[in-house]
């Protein structure tokens, strides 16, 4: 059986890129997003929110990438996923993850998995939501 495709949160992105732990759950979910393992969805304005938070200075400086090495990293990314536009969704829980939420609503069969407490209570999506750790189960 395939898995479902799933959008991977900008947090869990974040979260694989600084990591110490190669088998942790989000340093797993990055690899298999860059060795296309799974399939994933990105939206150009999710893939526009993973640069602008990869890029700050801030995180720069915890996981030392330059911003040219970033953008290799978003690049392998975008080549591996399958690109959607999003649909309007339902309202998020935080207007800051609409995006996201919209993004889910585009097809029935997308998970979401991210670390975001908020968004793990569903909320209109219960069930279609997963933490990591819940992607690998």
């Amino acid at each position: 059986m395939s898995r479902p495709p799933v959008i991977v949160d900008t947090n869990v992105v974040v979260a694989g890129l600084l990591t110490a732990q190669a088998a942790s759950p989000v340093a797993r979910i990055l690899d298999g997003m860059l060795t296309a393992a799974f399939p994933f969805v990105v939206s150009p304005a999710l893939l526009a929110e993973y640069h602008a938070v990869l890029v700050r200075p801030a995180l720069r400086k915890l996981h030392g990438l330059s911003v040219k090495q970033i953008e290799t990293i978003l690049t392998d990314l975008a080549q591996h996923a399958i690109v959607l536009e999003p649909v309007a969704g339902p309202p998020a829980p935080d207007a800051g993850d609409q995006l996201l939420w919209d993004l889910l609503a585009a097809r029935a069969e997308l998970r979401l998995v991210t670390g975001d407490k908020l968004l793990l209570q569903g909320f209109g999506m219960r069930g279609r939501v997963l933490t990591p750790a819940e992607f690998f189960s």
